[in-house]
């Protein structure tokens, strides 16, 4: 408030200025709209004929300004018209009201009001006290004030049980005992007496004698009150339905593969690897047999075979849509293949990519060798080989498309290994190992790398070189990782409130357990799932839909529901909807891994069995 006098300043209709009230005119404003007269001084119950309460050395200029607003007759004293006496003669001569004589109609609209409510049953009548008495049970709640009551530790002594027909003075014949049923009551003893006393019956009550054990069956229950130990048991009454927790039917979850489409038969030894193209429309294939088959995923037809002369560990389409090339781990090199397929376009800007690299003039030295293809290696497809001089038994791509990480069975630091596709580099990251590297992943949006030893993951940021987390999965050797697609309308999130990349990531082991990590709550476990009943071997997320899926030696493909919400507040909801089988076992081997398309709620799986199978 700019001015604190505003609530006693006024504007003078004849200058307009605004003027501020001094005290003794707000309080003669207050007095006049009280209804009380403007001076303080005055007594309007005074006597007549005394001095005016004006009367002063300012007396006619007081009197002048008082008189305009009070009567012209003298103020007389009050007159107390009523008292406790009883007058004869009534106070006033005013004769009665016609209104008195002639029914309310305020009182007429009242009471049919109260008979309309009393009609619909709004108003209900008093019902008359039931005059019976009513009895209950004196002890059968103890007084909580009394002293035993107050003590929240005190336990109630149990209660006799109350007598029964053999205890009747009366009994019905069959509770009276025969002679021989008599004869075996008294050789008994006491303690395996099933009764303690012998039923008789009488006339009436008044000839049952007195009880001769009355005493004695008092003494000892007071014995056993006051040497008999005591436990206070806490029930708690839970309903065993609301332990269990309560998840959503797996029908409002869908879409989710729940039967098998196709099956992709060719190879003639066990599939280990797949992958699928950006696109979805390719399907490559490593198999044991020495080859790797592109199939055309809509028909299950074998479009191309390649042989490349060895087991084939890992199969890795490059993820960027502008570049067709396929890393194909073999022995101890990485193969990047141009499979041809789709857009030509797409295919011979591959070409020139590849082709467009120079040679420096002094080469760096590198712990990995890479080799031109040669011509007849160039017509089957064969752009690239890196050689590391140890086994190879995984490749993986980063989300752009230009690097590669590889890991090698090897001692040492150098089991990891990322590979710049355009400059043709190679370097090793870590100086040192933790342990054998199962399986690394890239970060989808950031520079982190997730390495997998056998008890372990460490998270891994790539520019400042330093370790993030560690995940201590609590298994005894892990054997599959996969991170989290969900973003910006992607798995489980909402296009309008996006939620950071890969914050939650699963891993499969071999001890059958299938572990979710959620790293925004802690290193440790968030879930932890034992559906498969043997060694899991590929774990997978879908990169649009909420869905996760792991593949067993038992083998089946389960499928989960993964939902991760925008809330952090809000744990991410995983709930198993659909068990798929297809896969015979060969070798006391599964599914060997699983794989989703990419657009379509469809998951591929590779077994032992040497087939792919397809569920939609």
């Amino acid at each position: 408030m700019d001015n604190p006098d505003y609530w006693r300043t006024v504007q003078d209709p004849m200058t307009g200025q605004d003027l501020r009230l001094t005290d003794e005119q707000v309080a003669l404003v207050w007095r006049l709209q009280s209804g009380q007269f403007g001076d303080t001084g005055f007594n309007p119950y005074e006597v007549g004929g005394g001095s005016w309460p004006w009367a002063g050395s300012e007396g006619t200029i007081r009197a002048s300004a008082t008189l305009a607003h009070m009567p012209t007759s003298v103020p007389q004293p009050a007159v107390d018209f009523f008292s406790g006496d009883v007058m004869i003669h009534p106070v006033t001569n005013r004769p009665a009201d016609k209104r008195s004589f002639i029914p309310s109609l305020v009182e007429k609209e009242k009471v049919s009001r109260m008979v309309h409510a009393i009609k619909m049953g709004w108003i209900q009548p008093r019902r008359p006290r039931d005059p019976t008495p009513s009895f209950y049970d004196l002890w059968a709640q103890e007084d909580p004030n009394a002293v035993l009551g107050r003590h929240k530790m005190h336990v109630p002594a149990p209660k006799l049980a109350l007598p029964g027909h053999a205890e009747s003075y009366n009994p019905p014949p069959e509770y009276l005992l025969g002679e021989e049923e008599r004869a075996v009551w008294e050789q008994q003893e006491p303690s395996e007496r099933k009764l303690s006393f012998l039923p008789r019956k009488f006339l009436s009550l008044r000839a049952v004698p007195a009880y001769g054990r009355f005493i004695q069956e008092r003494f000892e229950r007071c014995l056993d009150l006051y040497l008999c130990p005591r436990q206070r048991k806490m029930r708690v009454n839970v309903d065993p339905e609301d332990l269990i927790p309560k998840l959503p039917r797996p029908r409002d979850l869908q879409p989710f593969p729940t039967c098998q489409a196709l099956v992709y038969r060719g190879h003639s030894d066990l599939v280990r690897c797949l992958s699928v193209s950006p696109g979805g429309q390719w399907l490559a294939s490593g198999s044991d047999d020495g080859s790797l088959r592109l199939w055309e995923v809509a028909t299950a037809r074998c479009v191309r075979t390649v042989p490349v002369g060895g087991v084939v560990r890992s199969v890795a389409w490059n993820p960027n849509a502008t570049v067709c090339l396929v890393a194909v781990a073999v022995e101890d090199s990485v193969l990047l293949l141009n499979p041809a397929l789709g857009d030509r376009l797409v295919a011979g800007s591959t070409d020139e990519l590849l082709s467009a690299f120079v040679l420096p003039e002094e080469p760096a030295l590198q712990p990995a060798r890479w080799l031109e293809a040669s011509e007849e290696e160039h017509q089957a497809g064969l752009r690239l080989r890196i050689c590391h001089g140890k086994p190879v038994t995984q490749v993986t791509w980063h989300g752009r498309g230009d690097y590669l990480a590889v890991v090698l069975a090897t001692q040492g630091h150098t089991q990891v290994l990322i590979h710049q596709l355009s400059r043709r580099r190679s370097q090793s990251p870590f100086r040192r190992s933790h342990g054998q590297v199962q399986r690394v992943a890239f970060h989808p949006a950031r520079p982190f790398l997730l390495v997998a030893s056998q008890r372990s993951i460490r998270l891994y940021h790539l520019l400042r070189q330093e370790l993030t987390k560690k995940l201590m999965p609590n298994c005894k050797w892990v054997s599959s990782l996969a991170v989290h697609p969900a973003g910006e309308g992607g798995v489980g999130t909402l296009a309008s409130q996006p939620r950071a990349l890969g914050d939650n990531i699963i891993c499969g082991s071999y001890d059958s357990k299938l572990v979710w990590f959620d790293l925004d709550l802690s290193t440790k476990p968030y879930r932890v799932l034992r559906h498969h009943k043997k060694a899991l071997r590929a774990v997978a997320f879908h990169p649009r839909y909420p869905l996760f899926a792991s593949g067993s030696d038992d083998g089946s493909v389960i499928i989960c529901h993964g939902m991760v919400y925008n809330d952090l507040l809000q744990n991410p909801l995983l709930v198993p909807v659909k068990v798929l089988k297809g896969h015979t076992l060969t070798r006391d081997l599964g599914v060997l891994d699983v794989t989703f398309h990419p657009t379509q709620p469809w998951v591929f799986s590779s077994g032992a069995d040497g087939t792919i199978r397809l569920f939609s």
